[in-house]
């Protein structure tokens, strides 16, 4: 399991996700599944993926190394995609190329071919984008009115953003309620955990504000889980008792 989310405002494009992988109780792994793609300047761009590793990871291999368009012979990678709508298309044509290869074998060891990605970005010339990309290749794009798409453990952290995020935000609030939805998914799923990948990009730059990670004990982000609780368990006591049935 794991909990990816990216936020689309008017300030930039905000994108997280944690870096915990399991196969059982008793192997827990950390790897990246914040991965960024960029030509300074010029276009930068970001998935993240959610389900099962070895497909993701032979995805974003798939497309790094390329492939052939069947009409031109072009090897076809994100950076020389022409737009972002594009850049998602190949994404998808990756997914379902990984599908053809593999698909087959992991139905006859009855594992389901699940994958699924974020990605963001902006390329010269074009406004920043936000696209979410199925199991099946096709997506759907973040919208104004829904300025955030989120995949894998996603319920614990959704009403955080229904009621903190709107298009209007400033780019380093989104990021703090971006990492309240993080903590608040990890204190109820223990396969989302630390560390924490972040990236941060304004508008018509083409590189990246704030590329880090953000590791266990990092003091930001101990003591915004330690206001947040103390937050909520004051909203929970300012708020009057019921006053159904008799209370005593």
């Amino acid at each position: 399991m794991t909990y990816c989310c990216g936020i689309l405002v008017k300030e930039g494009l905000m994108m997280m996700a944690d870096t915990r992988t399991n196969a059982g109780l008793d192997n827990i792994s950390t790897f990246r599944k914040l991965h960024v793609f960029q030509q300074p300047g010029e276009r930068i761009m970001a998935i993240a993926s959610a389900g099962n590793l070895a497909i993701s990871q032979s995805v974003l291999s798939t497309l790094t190394e390329g492939l052939e368009n069947p009409e031109t012979g072009e090897l076809e990678t994100l950076l020389n995609a022409p737009t972002m709508f594009q850049a998602a298309q190949r994404i998808g044509r990756a997914i379902r190329s990984v599908h053809r290869l593999e698909g087959v074998a992991l139905s006859a060891e009855d594992i389901n071919f699940d994958v699924s990605f974020l990605f963001g970005g902006q390329i010269k010339g074009s406004r920043m984008r936000l696209f979410m990309i199925y199991p099946a290749g096709n997506f759907i794009e973040c919208t104004v009115d829904t300025p955030y798409l989120q995949i894998g453990e996603h319920k614990y952290g959704k009403p955080v953003l229904d009621r903190a995020i709107s298009y209007d935000v400033d780019l380093y609030d989104a990021l703090k309620v971006g990492l309240v939805s993080m903590d608040s998914t990890m204190r109820s799923n223990l396969g989302v955990g630390m560390p924490i990948d972040i990236l941060l990009v304004r508008p018509d730059t083409c590189v990246a504000e704030l590329n880090m990670r953000i590791e266990a004990g990092e003091p930001y982000f101990h003591d915004l889980r330690s206001r947040w609780s103390s937050a909520l368990r004051a909203a929970h006591q300012s708020i009057p008792r019921p006053p159904y049935g008799n209370p005593t």
